[in-house]
């Protein structure tokens, strides 16, 4: 037996957007064998974090996904959902608990965000601005993405695919100083556990370097592309059936949901969604093949293949929760028949 070290990850209650807090239990186990279901519910205070009052402070982790610490000796990341005493009832800021357990809906989450130093992007003057977008986007050369930002994304990347998390991409963004990384997963939950075990470890790793990670969604105002947390989703009827029909009826009702869509996708978007810098205007609903200025993306190869494969909701902005983005789009495909 070994002293494991579980550090326990959750959602606080904190409006409009959660933080992440943590903290560590120290366990004897077998790292040889050592599961999630090892790992206990853990009660912590809540009147700590906007979740319950001093009177009645108690609130509990319970663990839904284990990963390894890349970081820590005999190490692991316990991302837990916030439950009330009975650790039955989900807590009313668990939005983890509103998605509809469905193995068949695939997720591809794309988190934007800006490195910041000093108040500034990475990269950026002291005074005044960078050059105009344009050569920054998955751009090479300090003058391009700075002198530090490469080297945190890179051992990010490592730390992430290291704990087991499927990140499938990074690249440098359309703004000086923002990032993008990309994590899949197979169910309805998975994609969203990932992004903010990723989140988490980013924001770890920031912290040795004096960096903070800001995932408003725009950070400066102007002619700079705010950051988006674009959400790709695909059911097994897209997948396997599809076609035109379908995806006619599945465009109206995510125009006649739109209103819900975007008190889901994160704060302060109408910010971001301008209808500039690749956006649509927070107030109208379009859709179009291949077309990034649009609130919904249809890849050229879903038409290609038959109207069949995936789409892209271009509007949930990086500050969102991904819980709550896939609970709303489970929701809207839920409506259409075909599904």
């Amino acid at each position: 037996m070994a002293k494991l070290k579980l550090e326990y990850v959750w959602l606080d209650g904190y409006e409009p957007s959660p933080h992440l807090r943590s903290k560590t239990k120290v366990v004897e186990g077998d790292p040889a064998t050592f599961s999630l279901a090892d790992c206990r519910p853990w009660e912590f205070d809540g009147s700590s974090t906007r979740q319950a009052e001093c009177r009645s402070s108690d609130c509990v982790m319970r663990p839904v996904a284990l990963f390894p610490d890349p970081t820590r000796r005999n190490g692991y990341l316990v991302l837990t959902e916030v439950m009330m005493t009975d650790g039955v009832t989900p807590h009313s800021t668990n939005y983890r608990a509103t998605i509809p357990e469905e193995p068949n809906l695939w997720i591809g989450l794309e988190q934007e965000y800006f490195l910041f130093r000093d108040g500034r992007p990475l990269g950026w003057p002291m005074a005044g601005y960078p050059d105009p977008q344009g050569e920054y986007f998955c751009g090479v050369g300090s003058k391009q993405i700075g002198d530090l930002a490469r080297a945190i994304v890179e051992e990010h990347l490592d730390i992430c695919l290291a704990a087991g998390i499927n990140l499938e991409g990074i690249n440098a963004e359309v703004a000086k100083g923002q990032w993008e990384f990309q994590v899949f997963g197979k169910g309805s939950q998975s994609a969203a556990d990932q992004i903010w075990m990723a989140r988490y470890l980013l924001m770890r790793t920031c912290e040795k370097y004096g960096v903070d990670v800001i995932l408003h969604c725009k950070p400066f105002q102007g002619d700079w592309n705010g950051s988006g947390m674009h959400c790709n989703f695909s059911t097994e009827f897209m997948r396997t059936k599809g076609g035109e029909e379908y995806l006619h009826a599945l465009m109206a009702a995510f125009e006649k949901y739109r209103d819900e869509h975007i008190a889901a996708y994160g704060p302060d978007n109408h910010l971001r969604l301008t209808g500039l810098n690749e956006t649509q205007s927070i107030d109208k609903f379009s859709w179009g093949v291949g077309d990034r200025s649009a609130s919904v993306r249809v890849p050229t190869s879903f038409v290609k293949n038959g109207y069949k494969g995936y789409l892209e909701d271009r509007r949930p902005n990086s500050q969102a929760d991904p819980y709550q983005v896939v609970a709303r789009i489970a929701k809207t495909l839920a409506t259409v028949a075909w599904v």
